[in-house]
């Protein structure tokens, strides 16, 4: 026993320090690859923050004011009464926004005397990349606790790297909320998944426990969506508890987890109503209320169990509907509405000229996924190894799933030659949730960030499983070599050269990768920036599309009309107003917009004003005249109906009705800068 138990220390040791350094290393990459892409170290400071991509960089603006506020108190204060960002309003930005992380930084930043020894973007910068570490850290653990071998680690990593296009979005929006969050929802999934195996101690059991709830609630207290994200899990788990595939003890401390962290995070968003009616905490409701109300829903026989599971499903969505739209009729939400209309025009169930829908519509991220990503995990190896990982669990689960519908119990201590890697309630749990995210992917391209990391951890996990191999020999019935001998075999075997295939063919290109000198340089956003932080006064409000005023925001301070939010549907109503110098609009309905924002300044972007793009009816402008009704599409044909030319051209001609309004202040090839005037001058 000695001797088995040193080995299992050894074992032990070897995975995480190959776990730890996995996650190092990946950081080290990102850093170096990072510095290459905008030769970060050698620009100056506004240039560093134009780097901030994506809308992105208004969330690095406040981690600075945090910086330079008095003290850390008054930051926050300053924050939650912040009439400095959009003008008109008074914000609590921290609300807003989900600044927790900017406000946990800068107060590490401060404490831990860093101002001595590193700039502040380089140790903002680098606390993401940590956490990134975090994240392949997790998904190592994750494949390497399903597996049991760390080489299925190593192997998830890999293939995580190699698809890093379509796993992380941190290359470019290191600010971003995603990029903060989903290392915490990684280490969630790991923690669960050692929870919810069988034959685990006491002691493990509970350090997953208060793991999982710590990154649970850290999890929703960052992210805005987080609460979506669990509520597919909370799903998969209830497809676990409907067919009796794990123990009600622990389903049942996870629904304590889910329950106590949106209470804390309730209370600690300043009592954010979008938590209450979260359909996270709609489905507990009905799950736990279903659960009381058919206490013997898991005995009789076949049919009837089965009769029972379709009266589950009934009684849980039935139950978490009604309770969601008495929260909403109670506690009302804004958004909800607004989501609504944007899944039916999605789902063409509805159609709609309604700009912000037709906007959400277009972005790529809301668009089904292209050839192009499959493309790409294919020519990687990881999709094809995935669809064969997921076919035999998913086959396995079902023949579970049969056993237990006919009174057969879980076996709970199995063996490799048993050959039932369905039988495993953390496997089945990962093809629940695999397919779950897979399927919402299939419609939006942008949850590929959610799904693909586990696409890799997942098909990882089975080419390194003896058991997923055993099961499979189980099925040929294969006589003619001992199959646990060629299972162990394969597990090995397989990795291996598929790791070896890698290497061979992604090494160079990831060397390639980190010593060329890549070339990021705007120019003319530069200019303009040091145009506005010279030339402006201090009062004076900009007003302009949502990204470009997050820029503004970021690299002067000053007060903007709105930011680029996608989570407030009273922003986006205010960006379309903004968005109506792109349209065609007379001067003096632009002129009644901007000055009831106050603005000072509007900011005409070329690219937006004469923006050529492939998707048809996707350009600002094309949105805008639809919303207005100056263009019509009847029976395939366009009709144009219009008293005005289209402002942002109309503008730049330079004659009245124009230039009594507004008057040119600034310009270059890429931006246009009017002030907006305060005395009107009619001269014809």
């Amino acid at each position: 026993s000695a001797a088995v138990l040193l080995q299992r220390l050894v074992k032990l040791f070897f995975g995480c320090l190959a776990a730890v350094t996995c996650g190092m290393m990946y950081a080290v990459y990102l850093s170096t690859y990072h510095e290459r892409k905008f030769w970060f170290s050698s620009r100056r400071e506004l240039e560093r923050e134009i780097t901030f991509q994506s809308g992105s960089g208004v969330y690095y603006y406040y981690y600075k004011h945090m910086l330079t506020a008095p003290s850390f108190e008054r930051g926050i204060y300053e924050l939650m009464r912040d009439n400095r960002t959009i003008s008109t309003q008074t914000i609590n930005a921290v609300e807003q926004l989900s600044l927790y992380p900017e406000l946990i930084t800068s107060l590490l930043y401060r404490i831990t005397g860093s101002q001595d020894v590193i700039e502040p973007v380089y140790f903002y910068i680098g606390v993401v990349f940590g956490l990134q570490a975090v994240y392949v850290t997790a998904l190592f653990v994750s494949s390497w606790v399903m597996s049991g071998t760390w080489v299925a680690g190593i192997l998830a990593v890999a293939w995580y790297i190699i698809n890093r296009p379509d796993t992380t979005k941190v290359e470019y929006a290191i600010p971003l909320r995603d990029n903060w969050a989903l290392p915490y929802f990684s280490c969630q999934v790991a923690a669960l998944t050692g929870f919810l195996r069988n034959n685990i101690n006491s002691a493990t059991e509970m350090f997953c426990y208060l793991l999982m709830s710590a990154s649970t609630f850290t999890f929703i207290m960052i992210w805005e969506h987080s609460h979506y994200v669990l509520f597919i899990q909370c799903l998969a788990l209830f497809l676990l508890d409907c067919f009796d595939l794990v123990q009600p003890r622990k389903l049942a401390d996870v629904h304590k987890v889910y329950l106590c962290s949106l209470a804390l995070a309730y209370v600690m968003q300043f009592q954010n109503p979008g938590l209450l009616s979260s359909p996270l905490l709609s489905l507990m409701t009905g799950s736990v209320l279903a659960r009381y109300l058919q206490q013997n829903m898991k005995r009789g026989p076949f049919v009837a169990r089965l009769m029972k599971i379709l009266l589950r499903f009934y009684l849980v969505f039935t139950i978490a509907i009604t309770f969601s739209y008495v929260v909403k009729r109670i506690i009302p939400v804004n958004e909800s509405d607004h989501i609504f209309k944007f899944l039916e025009v999605k789902f063409g169930l509805n159609t709609t000229t309604d700009f912000v829908t037709n906007m959400l519509l277009c972005q790529e991220a809301f668009q089904t996924p292209s050839q192009d990503f499959f493309l790409r995990l294919t020519q990687a190896s990881v999709l094809p190894f995935y669809i064969l990982v997921l076919l035999v669990c998913l086959f396995s689960t079902v023949q579970v799933i049969y056993r237990r519908l006919s009174g057969e119990p879980m076996k709970s201590n199995l063996r490799l030659e048993d050959g039932r890697i369905g039988e495993q309630p953390e496997v089945i749990y990962h093809v629940f949730h695999t397919l779950l995210f897979g399927a919402l992917t299939m419609v939006f391209e942008g949850l590929k960030y959610l799904w693909t990391p586990y696409v890799c951890m997942f098909a990882a996990f089975g080419v390194c499983s003896p058991e997923l191999w055993m099961t499979v020999f189980k099925w040929l019935r294969l006589k003619s070599v001992h199959p646990v001998v060629l299972a162990l075999i394969l597990s090995t075997a397989v990795p291996t050269i598929i790791g070896f295939s890698l290497w061979r063919e992604y090494f160079p290109r990831v060397i390639t990768e980190l010593s060329e000198l890549q070339e990021f340089y705007d120019p003319d956003t530069v200019e303009l920036m040091n145009w506005i932080k010279r030339q402006a006064p201090v009062a004076a409000v900009f007003a302009g599309s949502p990204q470009l005023m997050g820029i503004v925001k970021l690299c002067s301070g000053w007060t903007v009309t709105s930011l680029p939010l996608y989570t407030d549907i009273n922003l986006m109503k205010r960006s379309e107003n903004i968005y109506q110098v792109y349209a065609m609009r007379s001067a003096e309905d632009i002129y009644k917009i901007l000055t009831s924002y106050k603005a000072s300044y509007v900011i005409v972007e070329e690219a937006v004003c004469s923006e050529m793009s492939q998707t048809k009816g996707c350009r600002i402008k094309d949105l805008l005249d639809v919303a207005n009704g100056h263009v019509v599409y009847e029976k395939g044909e366009m009709f144009t109906f219009a008293k005005y030319g289209r402002f942002c051209h109309e503008i730049k001609m330079n004659y009245s009705p124009y230039t009594n309004y507004f008057t040119r202040v600034f310009w270059n090839l890429s931006y246009h800068v009017y002030k907006v005037n305060t005395v009107i001058s009619f001269q014809y």
